[in-house]
């Protein structure tokens, strides 16, 4: 299955707009972070529930979140210069004031990325979240999708699907490692995710911001609405859909690897049924699904998968066919499955 293959069949047949938003967020490749600024910068003026956006007041928060990335991980381009990453650099430094920053940023840091941000699998898509209008108007026009999924209450699940994308294209880029080369792990207790480098020790981002958005903000088992927002009810809880309790490998794969964690809402994952039994078969495909739509949107966690459940999708089938063999015990042990299942999001 190519990748285009993979897109549609992660937007559906007809894709919700939060759908559609993922894809272009989620999906292709990474050469800068410009798109995750833009992406931010959107759902801020869409929660104020802006129609026109001038590219003076995009600048300020285009601006801003680059600049705080800048103070974390200084390289947020695989180009060898950027005179408006320069900009922002001397602004952190205090070099420059915000008003000579917001004006290299109008003058710079839009000339690609509003043409390219809907482009997905190299070719435009027809339904926009914003329209370019810094001919007529000298800014952008916020489309009704744009405002939809700024104030449908997910936008704070978007905002960190951004960020925790981010992180990870900015944790290879700062190791100096290609994509295809970052190797990432569990850390169970922080519930994060953290590169294996012996240069970087410290958590690359939530595990729930970097799954939440390939299972659309629903639970794994039943698709009933989950979020990534700390305080509320609906908080996503990270689980194994192959218990760890089995031991430290099942099917030839790591029980703690990434390729096994799912988001679950607190019924699903409390149910009293579930306990350590093996998962029913069709949260087996599920799982296969939902690690093929991260192997192929180019994601940081691609090479993770890869490397631990194998080099094709073949391959990799073949791996949780062979896990859920293992917990079966040749299918004696009675599965588990959730007490009801909404349609299906993915």
């Amino acid at each position: 299955m190519t990748g285009g293959e993979v897109v549609a069949r992660f937007t559906g047949e007809a894709p919700s707009t939060d759908s559609h938003w993922r894809a272009l967020i989620l999906f292709g490749r990474n050469v800068a972070s410009y798109k995750f600024a833009l992406g931010q910068a959107l759902l801020e003026f869409g929660a104020e529930e802006r129609e026109v956006v001038t590219l003076e007041d995009l600048a300020v928060p285009f601006a801003r979140n680059l600049c705080a990335h800048l103070t974390v991980v200084d390289k947020q381009t695989t180009s060898p210069g950027s005179k408006f990453l320069d900009a922002c650099r001397a602004h952190n430094s205090g070099s420059i004031q915000h008003e000579q920053l917001v004006e290299t940023t109008v003058r710079l840091g839009f000339n690609n990325v509003i043409d390219a941000f809907h482009v997905l699998d190299g070719e435009a898509t027809s339904d926009r979240f914003f329209l370019d209008e810094r001919r007529q108007s000298g800014g952008v026009r916020l489309t009704d999708r744009m405002l939809q999924i700024s104030t449908g209450g997910a936008e704070g699940c978007l905002a960190e699907e951004i960020e925790s994308r981010w992180s990870l294209v900015e944790a290879a880029w700062e190791l100096n490692l290609p994509r295809h080369a970052l190797t990432v792990a569990y850390d169970p207790l922080a519930e994060a995710l953290r590169a294996v480098d012996r240069r970087r020790r410290a958590s690359i981002t939530s595990a729930r911001g970097a799954l939440n958005g390939y299972q659309k903000g629903a639970c794994f088992y039943c698709f009933g609405p989950i979020t990534t927002q700390p305080a509320s009810v609906d908080l996503g809880q990270v689980d194994h859909l192959f218990a760890w309790s089995i031991g430290p490998a099942v099917g030839g794969a790591p029980v703690e690897g990434v390729w096994n964690l799912v988001l679950a809402c607190a019924r699903c994952n409390g149910w009293h049924e579930k306990s350590n039994r093996p998962p029913h078969r069709r949260y087996v495909d599920r799982l296969h699904r939902r690690n093929e739509f991260l192997i192929a949107s180019q994601h940081p966690l691609r090479p993770t998968l890869i490397a631990q459940t194998g080099a094709t999708p073949a391959v990799r089938a073949a791996t949780l066919n062979r896990a859920f063999d293992d917990v079966t015990v040749g299918g004696v042990r009675v599965a588990w499955e959730a007490p009801e299942e909404l349609e299906s999001r993915f």
